[in-house]
């Protein structure tokens, strides 16, 4: 590692530049290190403006079966920027590919989910391919795994790797104080899919019209923006679209309660959404589906309830319980709010990504 300030190359060419792992928690724990930063992302795709404090370079983004063009050009940047920094971390499975033959001792692929999993959720590849391709994501990761340095967002991912790797986990700010828990609203922060559940939210919604508002923030699939369009236009409820981090967690604050109702999938068996610590952060009992992680997260803090997957009604019944008990909600809400101050804080966990890369850079 040089002796001035590190540099930092991070690319991604699929996810919003506003993602919250890379650019909230990420590269803003880089810059407060005073680290300098070159941000290789989507912007202009996204019409979105670079962060403050990084040197900014647009990519294409990289979008179903699009993702030629930018894989090209993010090969074009490695090979021009590599050795004017002393890190690289790319976010986008595909840019593996990209860094094939680039001559650099800090490659870092960051591991935000369980790639081979994820391929039985993407609408745009046909489903006779999803089995080989999932296969084929498997042996792309254990070949990276002999060449790259590896971050993992969830401690799950380590069982697909053969050696240790550092968790950086997606965890969340915790503010200095909160507004107590409403009966207002309650909300979801997060991709919206069929496979997140926008489906039960919608009919959610519609049951309990005049009861409670219910909004939504964030990007939505093809097949969800159409129900969701179709339900905001008959006023069952309000979708924001995609919003910064900080922004978007702005709704939740007040809220009676924060939704994380993921389906049964693969991808989401061993995940902890990261949805669930940011409610509860935020002084919000949780209502979550019973996936394991989630579960445990639930029982162990006490800061929500677990209802069925694919249930409204249950839903709705654990909606009511919340807005009748304001004593017991506003105690779920102060214990979830502890769990994650000592569980599941960035300002702790940040530290373990600046070291890990430290650690890489001085060998």
């Amino acid at each position: 590692m040089t002796s001035a300030s590190p540099r930092v190359l991070v690319m991604t060419t699929v996810h919003d530049p506003r993602d919250a792992r890379v650019a909230a928690r990420e590269i803003t724990a880089l810059l407060d290190a005073g680290w300098s930063v070159t941000y290789a992302a989507p912007f202009t795709d996204y019409q979105v403006p670079p962060p403050e404090g990084v040197v900014a370079i647009d990519l294409p983004v990289s979008r179903g079966r699009r993702r030629l063009r930018g894989l090209r050009a993010a090969r074009s940047i490695l090979r021009r920027e590599a050795e004017h920094h002393d890190a690289i971390i790319v976010h986008s499975p595909e840019l593996l590919i990209a860094l094939i033959g680039i001559k650099h001792p800090c490659l870092v692929w960051d591991v935000h989910e369980d790639v081979p999993a994820s391929m039985n959720l993407k609408p745009w590849l046909p489903a006779v391919l999803r089995r080989p391709t999932a296969w084929a994501a498997q042996q792309a990761e254990r070949i990276a795994e002999r060449h790259v340095h590896l971050l993992l967002a969830e401690s799950a991912y380590q069982e697909r790797f053969r050696t240790s790797h550092p968790i950086v986990p997606n965890s969340t700010f915790l503010p200095t104080a909160v507004k107590p828990s409403g009966t207002e609203r309650i909300v979801y922060v997060g991709h919206l899919s069929r496979a997140r559940g926008v489906e039960t939210m919608i009919e959610s919604a519609r049951l309990l019209q005049g009861m409670v508002q219910m909004h939504l923030v964030g990007h939505a699939d093809v097949a969800a923006r159409e129900l969701l369009n179709r339900a905001q236009r008959d006023g069952v409820l309000t979708w924001h679209g995609y919003l910064p981090n900080e922004q978007a967690l702005k709704f939740v604050e007040g809220a009676t309660a924060g939704l994380s109702l993921l389906r049964d999938e693969p991808n989401y068996r061993h995940s902890r959404p990261t949805k669930v610590y940011e409610y509860l952060a935020r002084g919000v009992p949780v209502i979550t589906t019973p996936l394991s992680e989630a579960v445990h997260v639930v029982e162990e803090s006490g800061g929500g309830v677990v209802v069925p997957f694919d249930d409204p009604d249950a839903v709705v019944r654990a909606v009511h319980a919340l807005l009748d008990n304001d004593v017991q909600r506003q105690h779920m809400a102060q214990c979830g709010r502890t769990w994650v101050e000592t569980h599941a804080n960035w300002s702790r966990d940040k530290e373990t990504f600046t070291a890990s890369l430290k650690e890489w850079m001085d060998a």
